[in-house]
C-alpha cells in the first residue's frame, strides 16, 4: 500500500519504467492537476498520453473553470496528449483508477482514494493507493467511455451541468458525508457578503503612484536581454504572499477571469511573491494588453490603466485550486 510521495509513485515513476499512456477514472478531477502532471512529465522530456474520465459529473457537474481548463488542455496546450470525458449517465462513478500502458502493453496500475486533484496528490490530504491489474483498470475505463461525452464536444454543456465558478461552491462528497444544497453567491456583491476569501492586488509600485516599466505587467520590456516583450507577472504584496491565500509554489491553480478566460497559474520568484503562467510567461501580459487595448509587445503605461478605469485586480478564492480574477470596471 502506498501512502507517501503519491505524485511520484503513481504519476511519474511508471513513465520512468517505460509507460507512455495513462487511463484515469476519477470521481473528481481538476484542470490544474492535469496541467501540473503534464508539465512535470514534459520537464523530464517524457512523451505521454493521458485519457481522463470524470465520474461524478452526472450528479455534481463541473465548475466552469475546470471545464474551460480541460478544454484548453485538449484543444491547445496539450492537443493529442490529453483528453477528458465527463460521465453523463447515472449512477455516478466515485472510483479512482490509474492504468499505465506502453504502446498497448500493460505496465502497472493503481486503485485507491486519491482523486486526480492536486489536493489528493499533496501533503494537505492523506490518501492511500495500492497496486492493481492495469488490464482490469483499462477494461473498467472502456466500460465507462461509451457513457461519457468529451469535454470539447459541442453538446457537453447540454448533458453535464457546468456551474458558474463565481456563483457556485460545490460541496465535495470527499469532504461531506451528505449532499448539501449549493451555496449561490453573486459575484457583484461585496467580497465580505460573497463569503469567499478575497484579496485586492495593486498593479502599481509600492508607493501606489506609478506602474513599473520593467517588472510586473512590463517584465518583458527588457530588449537588452532579448526577452519576449509580452512576458509579465502579477506582483503580490507581503501581506498576501506570506499567507496561505494562494497555494505553494509547486502547486498550479486555475484562474477564471471576469470576462470568461481561463489561465493556469502558479507562484514564482523568492517567497512566491509573483503569479505567472508557467506554461508561457507571455499569457498574462497578452491578457492584460488585450483588456487595456494596448498592442501586443508594447509597454503598458499608467495612463492605460487610468483610461481603462482601475489600477488593481481582485482575487476570490473558490477552493485551493480555483480562483476568480476580477478586472472589471463599472459600466458607468
Amino acid at each position: 500500500m502506498l501512502s507517501k510521495n503519491l505524485f511520484e509513485e503513481v504519476l511519474v515513476q511508471p513513465v520512468e519504467s517505460g509507460a507512455n499512456k495513462l487511463y484515469v477514472v476519477s470521481g473528481y478531477a481538476t484542470a490544474a492537476m492535469a496541467f501540473r502532471h503534464l508539465e512535470a512529465l514534459k520537464a523530464k522530456n517524457y512523451r505521454v498520453e493521458i485519457e481522463l474520465i470524470v465520474g461524478m459529473s452526472p450528479i455534481d457537474g463541473l465548475s466552469q473553470t475546470n471545464h474551460k481548463g480541460f478544454q484548453e488542455l485538449t484543444q491547445s496546450s496539450y492537443t493529442g496528449s490529453f483528453s477528458c470525458s465527463y460521465l453523463t449517465e447515472m449512477p455516478p462513478v466515485h472510483s479512482k483508477i490509474y492504468a499505465w500502458f506502453n504502446d498497448g502493453k500493460p505496465v502497472c496500475g493503481f486503485v485507491g482514494s486519491a482523486n486526480y486533484t492536486q489536493t489528493a496528490f499533496s501533503k494537505k490530504q492523506r490518501e492511500v493507493m495500492t497496486d492493481s491489474d492495469p488490464l482490469k483498470g483499462f477494461e473498467y475505463f472502456q466500460e465507462l467511455i461509451s457513457q461519457t461525452i468529451y469535454c470539447d464536444n459541442i453538446e457537453a454543456e447540454n448533458l453535464v451541468q457546468i456551474y458558474n465558478s463565481r456563483s457556485y461552491t460545490r460541496v465535495k462528497r470527499e469532504r461531506e458525508a451528505i449532499q448539501q444544497e449549493a451555496d449561490l453567491i453573486t459575484a457583484t456583491v461585496e467580497p465580505s457578503l460573497a463569503g469567499l476569501p478575497f484579496e485586492k492586488i495593486s498593479l502599481l509600485d509600492k508607493q501606489g503612484v506609478n506602474l513599473p516599466q520593467r517588472s510586473g505587467l512590463n517584465w518583458g520590456q527588457r530588449p537588452e536581454v532579448h526577452r519576449e516583450p509580452n512576458q509579465a507577472y502579477i506582483k503580490l504584496p507581503s501581506s498576501v504572499y506570506n499567507t496561505d491565500f494562494f497555494p505553494d509554489r509547486k502547486i498550479h491553480f486555475t484562474v477564471l477571469t471576469d470576462d470568461g478566460k481561463v489561465l493556469i497559474c502558479s507562484r514564482a520568484q523568492d517567497s512566491g511573491k509573483a503569479i505567472h503562467t508557467p506554461h508561457n510567461n507571455s499569457l498574462i501580459g497578452e491578457y492584460f494588453r488585450n483588456r487595456l487595448g494596448v498592442p501586443n509587445g508594447a509597454p503598458i503605461k499608467l495612463d492605460d490603466l487610468l483610461r481603462y478605469g482601475r489600477t488593481d485586480i481582485g482575487f476570490y478564492k473558490i477552493d485551493d485550486e480555483t480562483y476568480f480574477m476580477d478586472f472589471s470596471v463599472s459600466q458607468n
